[in-house]
């Protein structure tokens, strides 16, 4: 697991792009920091995206690697659009480091799959019934940051249907008997669901009060991206509120997961088959 600074996904597509070009100019590390005037941990860092890219410094590589004028201008303009702020700049002010990452990530997904072991997971919630599980299980948090957080999940969720990405989420059945905010709240949001289900790219498996454990029994939240870009392998997030949120890109752990979620989604009933309850 590495650590996360916040680069967009253009950024780290610009960022895999730089290594290969380094690569297919056979150029090393010392030549390349050479022609920066920095150390090579400085442009290994520069190729994993672990630190801004500076256009200055994009462009004095791309020229050191023999790169044409027309392959320069594309590249350098693609920079400039990813350093500009992200859409959720306006919400950072109540966003964890961590967030601004993975929703950079997610807002460029094409699939979104995610488990939660007590809850509706997040990207299904109404508002109101996330405005309630942030004041049950963030107490601390003022009206205000709530409000505001709750307005930037709502804005998650309109981009992840504007352009058409695939949401596909698992829960247990007693998610949807866990009283969220009140019975108003949690019929709402049981409602909701039974809408969801119907909608094209959301799929939907409820896992059974009934039914005996199943690999992601006792896993706390996990989401997996997958982006439409090829310099770019899938992401698994593992999120235990309040406690930590590891987040993974190394294939065989993010590979560990997806059978994990591929073995319980194969055990439980097919998708749209909700159950009903009236409690």
């Amino acid at each position: 697991m590495r650590p996360r600074s916040g680069p967009t996904l253009e950024h780290r597509v610009l960022a895999e792009r730089l290594r290969a070009l380094r690569e297919r100019a056979d150029v090393s590390l010392r030549s390349a920091a050479a022609a920066l005037g920095a150390h090579p941990v400085t442009v290994r860092r520069i190729e994993r995206a672990e630190t801004g890219l500076d256009a200055g410094q994009v462009h004095l590589l791309l020229r050191h690697y023999g790169v044409g004028a027309t392959e320069t201008d594309r590249i350098l303009a693609r920079l400039a659009n990813a350093n500009r702020p992200g859409w959720w700049h306006p919400w950072r002010e109540v966003m964890e480091p961590w967030q601004q990452d993975v929703i950079g990530m997610e807002s460029s997904a094409g699939l979104v799959r995610t488990w939660h072991p007590a809850l509706v997971p997040e990207l299904l919630r109404t508002e109101e019934y996330a405005a309630a599980v942030l004041a049950e299980l963030e107490p601390g948090t003022t009206a205000d940051e709530r409000r505001q957080r709750v307005e930037l999940l709502a804005e998650r969720q309109r981009r992840l249907a504007e352009r058409g990405a695939t949401l596909w989420a698992l829960l247990p059945e007693a998610a949807l008997h866990t009283r969220v905010g009140g019975p108003e709240v949690t019929a709402g949001q049981r409602a909701a669901l039974h809408a969801a289900a119907r909608r094209p790219g959301i799929t939907l498996q409820i896992v059974p009060l009934t039914q005996p454990p199943h690999p992601l029994t006792g896993l706390p939240p996990l989401h997996l991206l997958r982006v439409p870009a090829p310099e770019i392998g899938d992401w698994a997030i593992l999120e235990t509120p309040g406690v930590r949120v590891e987040v993974f890109d190394e294939p065989h752990i993010v590979s560990t997961y997806q059978m994990r979620l591929d073995e319980a989604c194969a055990l439980a009933p097919p998708p749209g088959v909700l159950p009903t309850v009236t409690t």
